[in-house]
């Protein structure tokens, strides 16, 4: 089971240059104090935008985060979390992603921005990332 399942990350929409995720807020995610951890928003964050990286590429390319930056601009106790993910550069060998993260009233949450680095495939059989 990978990260995804394991915090219950559900996939709404990709689209070459934009993706949307929703998290539903609860204990399993939460830091010490009873609110929504802020690690959990930046994985939420690189997840949309990974994934948004991941479908505008070409198929013998691979993506990988590189940097990421987060400002966490409200608390979150419980509720769903939407993050929006937005390419800002979609160039030849990264690409640079707007995150979003808002909750059900269009509060915002957390924003971030993702620098995703554009490789090629490696043959698996000599030693494939």
């Amino acid at each position: 089971m990978g990260l995804q399942e394991t915090i219950g990350i559900q996939i709404i929409s990709v689209e070459k240059g934009k993706a949307v995720v929703q998290l539903e807020v609860t204990e399993k995610v939460h830091q010490p104090f009873g609110y929504l951890h802020g690690g959990v928003s930046v994985v939420l964050a690189e997840h949309a935008a990974s994934i948004g990286a991941a479908k505008s590429i070409k198929p013998d390319e691979i993506v990988f985060g590189l940097e990421i930056n987060a400002n966490h601009l409200a608390s979150k106790k419980n509720g769903l979390i939407t993050a929006t993910a937005e390419a800002v550069h979609l160039g030849k060998s990264t690409q640079v992603w707007e995150v979003k993260i808002t909750d059900e009233a269009d509060k915002l949450i957390c924003i971030s921005r993702c620098t995703i680095a554009v490789k090629k495939k490696r043959n698996e059989k000599h030693g494939g990332e």
